[in-house]
């Protein structure tokens, strides 16, 4: 896991517009509003420099999986990548969210205090899923730390 330091080193400042770009997706995604709301969403925010790897984890679970797929497992539900916001409970530590580095998915199965086995990411069939992020660079912060396991944030 990256420090802070190293993240304003390679990133720049939380926040910075400037690193910031629109991705499309190679399928639509449904950005979840609340239990009984989502949008649907075909482009998405990230920093500049993970752009590529997250094109690339999207595509290779499209090849994986399969669209069907995807939506059955909630792979597809979005949680956000993009959000200028101090860490959840700290008043100085910025969220990697805040650069655009980190991409949360199926939120209401895989709160951010849920440990396995009640986060739905933690179970075996969502496995391959998390290997393919960590192969594109990302790490787990539920398979690193049985904590917010909708979290993959880039790892370098």
């Amino acid at each position: 896991m990256l420090t802070d330091e190293q993240v304003i080193a390679k990133y720049g400042q939380p926040g910075d517009e400037d690193n910031i770009v629109l991705i499309d997706l190679p399928y639509p995604m449904r950005y979840v509003v609340s239990e009984t709301k989502t949008t649907e969403v075909k482009r998405m925010r990230c920093h500049k420099l993970i752009a590529d790897n997250l094109t690339a984890v999207f595509n290779e679970l499209l090849s994986v999986y399969g669209y069907d797929t995807i939506k059955k497992l909630g792979i597809d539900l979005f949680g956000g990548c993009v959000a200028v916001r101090l860490m959840r409970g700290s008043k100085t530590k910025w969220s990697r969210h805040s650069w655009g580095v980190a991409i949360d998915l199926h939120p209401l199965k895989n709160q951010l205090k849920w440990k396995a086995p009640q986060a739905l990411f933690s179970d075996l069939l969502y496995k391959e899923m998390i290997d393919i992020f960590y192969k594109h660079g990302f790490m787990s912060l539920g398979r690193e730390q049985d904590r917010d396991w909708m979290h993959m944030e880039i790892n370098g």
